[in-house]
């Protein structure tokens, strides 16, 4: 599916019936959802396009949310390891809603990050928190910029 993304080469693979892409993050092939494809693409981004330095970049960790385990997205924190950017994506085919950002909301709870991005690969909005009052942008901020 085209994704409102550069194009990128990526390394793809199938095995027993399913098809794979090797995650440059965690260096490791997964399998290749429409939620993943999406991920992939946005981490080519930001690292490619948008100068985030890949070693300050988490995929798909694990947290603790009222007694529930729960995974993020993407977090990138900044060079004191202190967050910056929390990322929720969603497929192509999910439409991007409030819904959406109340969960990212909810997960960064947890990381009391500046900005939140939320992105289906053909939509994406970022919500910036820094001078107090939420703004939202159709922006992919650059690192330089967090």
């Amino acid at each position: 599916m085209q994704l409102n993304f550069p194009a990128y080469n990526f390394k793809l693979k199938s095995q027993e019936n399913r098809n794979y892409v090797f995650d440059i993050i965690r260096k490791k092939y997964v399998v290749l959802t429409p939620e993943e494809w999406v991920r992939q693409h946005l981490l080519h981004y930001l690292i490619e396009e948008a100068g985030y330095p890949a070693s300050l970049i988490a995929v798909e960790r694990g947290l603790q949310m009222n007694g529930l385990q729960k995974r993020f997205d993407v977090l990138v924190c900044n060079r004191q390891a202190e967050p910056l950017l929390l990322v929720e994506c969603k497929s192509p085919e999910t439409m991007l809603t409030k819904d959406t950002f109340l969960q990212a909301a909810v997960y960064n709870s947890q990381f009391a990050c500046r900005h939140i991005l939320i992105t289906n690969g053909i939509n994406h909005f970022c919500c910036n928190y820094t001078s107090g009052q939420p703004r939202v942008t159709e922006q992919i901020p650059s690192f330089n910029t967090l």
